[in-house]
């Protein structure tokens, strides 16, 4: 269907909301904008939906959550009666119309007798992963947009492991979707009132917050320390207006952390975000109200939390007391190192011990796992691979999972979930501030620590965004570029290995062998340099993006950051 057709037909339906009919009104003599809203459907991936709201079918609206509402509907009525009784559990965050569109899925679910839990109010995306098991669901959706600014939201899927969906289901998905297309707007479903009144449609609160809380509180590792210095270590949190708000404080008491101050301004929810450019707790602005109040209290450490606190972010004082910003792959080490020193140390380190991480985050973890002989997996991005590994450790009993993590500020600690958890992450980033405390060093000391051991690393993340069907196309053109004329050498130093993720091939570019990568299919290429140095390049699945990832290490940090900056100049010079 081409984009006219598909603008004629959202024109002439009368029963068009009042807000999507006005905003209609305003784009109708702009034929960029019109096809911009038009000329595709919001594409469903394995991280579910995201897109930015308003009318049209490239953009997220109550039509269009009918729509993958209904995608999913179908699926599910395919898997079976016992799919259809398990059911669907549905949590949201503080976004626009993130309630609304919850209980638009729950209708068009009940219409088809799938039993729908809903959380009363706004819940974190990992209790949503918690509540699938629990509950023993069959599926679980997610109305969030994670990080991304307030014109976004997003509909995200689970799996009944409580892990995004696998591909094949999200193959599934999107051929129902496919056979939806042009339907959207008159898709039925049922009174939502009716429904709950029926028990189609469960409204649920304590009964899951209770046993979640009570997991997290599992995820300490130093009990006593807590118990008896808790109140020495000075910590500020931020939910950014997001769901973290609702459990975060409680996780904290409970632990015994009770030297706690929180951004008062930040911690009701708001879905303008209305104290922030964007709610992402990777960048240092997001912490700028949180800084004034460790400023106030000399906190030890700030904590923050994206929308659906799923991601964590951490700022902590360096030597002048000036409040530095730590990388996802720094959080991510530090962690990764207490946590695996902690157990060594307590005896309660497994022989058979595993960690995972994904293919785009910093090598020094595995630097850290092989001092302690623990096991270090590469996955794909995105947790439901952390998942996938779990789910086989369980069966096969032939590793045992301790940690996983992404360079993208999300990491797991207990299985009890099946996502990044920022709860679990903040509790224990508060528990190894205070551990360093208490050896008398500082987390920026304990960080220099781990790089004078294991080699200084510098790593980072480059984001080119490009909107729309021109900006599809240029990525499109990075990523054919790459594939079919790749650089021989980098800042001078000769390209030995590419890994192209599409064609599942591993290309030694000194031997001139070919080897097949045992992961799964992705658009990712990952380039390894004669130093051991490495860049990756890959679209983001959920944003108009194009991502480059880079990991460097040098003996000193002064060249590690020098020969970051030639990497990233050279591979700029690549895509322009």
């Amino acid at each position: 269907m081409s984009w006219k057709k598909a603008f004629h037909n959202w024109d002439e339906f009368e029963q068009l909301n009042e807000l999507n009919r006005q905003e209609l009104d305003e784009i109708k003599l702009d034929k960029t904008e019109l096809e911009d809203h038009f000329y595709k459907y919001i594409e469903f991936g394995t991280a579910g939906m995201r897109g930015v709201l308003g009318v049209g079918t490239n953009r997220l609206n109550e039509y269009t959550i009918r729509w993958v509402s209904e995608g999913l509907a179908q699926y599910i009525l395919s898997q079976g009666k016992l799919a259809v009784k398990r059911g669907v559990v549905i949590a949201y965050d503080s976004r626009h119309f993130s309630q609304e569109f919850a209980y638009i899925a729950a209708s068009v679910l009940a219409l088809h007798e799938i039993k729908a839990y809903v959380f009363e109010s706004l819940r974190p995306t990992p209790e949503l992963s918690y509540a699938i098991r629990y509950l023993k669901a069959y599926n679980g959706i997610m109305i969030t947009a994670s990080h991304n600014p307030a014109q976004y939201n997003g509909f995200k899927v689970y799996g009944e492991d409580g892990a995004q969906m696998t591909p094949s289901a999200v193959a599934a998905i999107v051929a129902n979707l496919e056979q939806l297309k042009g339907r959207e707007l008159t898709l039925a479903a049922v009174d939502t009132e009716m429904a709950i009144e029926q028990g189609k449609i469960k409204v649920i609160s304590e009964l899951v917050d209770k046993p979640y809380l009570c997991d997290l509180e599992s995820v300490v590792i130093n009990d006593s320390l807590i118990r008896k210095h808790g109140n020495d270590v000075g910590i500020v949190y931020t939910p950014l207006h997001g769901t973290g708000g609702v459990l975060m404080p409680q996780v904290l008491e409970v632990a015994g952390f009770t030297n706690v101050e929180y951004v008062t301004k930040q911690m009701n929810p708001d879905p303008e975000f209305s104290t922030v450019n964007s709610p992402n707790p990777e960048n240092i602005e997001a912490f700028n109200y949180a800084i004034r109040v460790g400023d106030e209290i000399a906190a030890d450490v700030l904590l923050a939390t994206d929308p659906d606190a799923d991601r964590l972010g951490v700022a902590v004082p360096d030597s002048n007391g000036r409040y530095q910003i730590l990388s996802g792959n720094q959080i991510g080490a530090l962690i990764l190192n207490y946590v695996l020193d902690q157990r060594k140390q307590s005896g309660l380190l497994p022989h058979n011990a595993a960690v995972v991480k994904s293919i785009v985050t910093s090598d020094i973890g595995r630097k850290i796992a092989a001092h302690y002989d623990v096991a270090m997996f590469e996955v794909l991005t995105g947790f439901k691979y952390i998942g996938e590994k779990i789910a086989q450790w369980q069966a096969d009993k032939k590793f045992v999972y301790q940690f996983g993590y992404e360079e993208s500020n999300g990491y797991m600690l207990k299985a009890f979930t099946r996502d990044k958890d920022a709860l679990q992450a903040g509790l224990m980033f508060a528990e190894l501030t205070l551990a360093y405390k208490q050896a008398g060093l500082t987390v920026l000391e304990g960080l220099e620590k781990l790089y004078d051991q294991f080699g200084y690393y510098s790593d980072e993340v480059v984001s080119l965004t490009l909107d729309g069907m021109q900006g599809v196309a240029e990525i499109n053109r990075i990523m054919t570029n790459f594939k079919t004329t790749p650089p021989q050498t980098v800042a001078d130093l000769n390209v030995v290995v590419i890994e192209d993720f599409a064609k599942q091939t591993r290309t030694d570019c000194l031997a001139s062998t070919i080897t097949t990568l045992d992961l799964p299919q992705a658009d990712v290429l990952k380039f390894y340099l004669e130093d051991g140095s490495w860049f990756c390049v890959r679209p983001s699945g959920t944003e108009p993006k194009i991502k480059f990832y880079y990991c460097v290490s040098a003996d000193t940090a002064m060249k590690a950051a020098d020969k970051l900056m030639r990497i990233k100049t050279a591979v700029t010079m690549l895509v322009q």
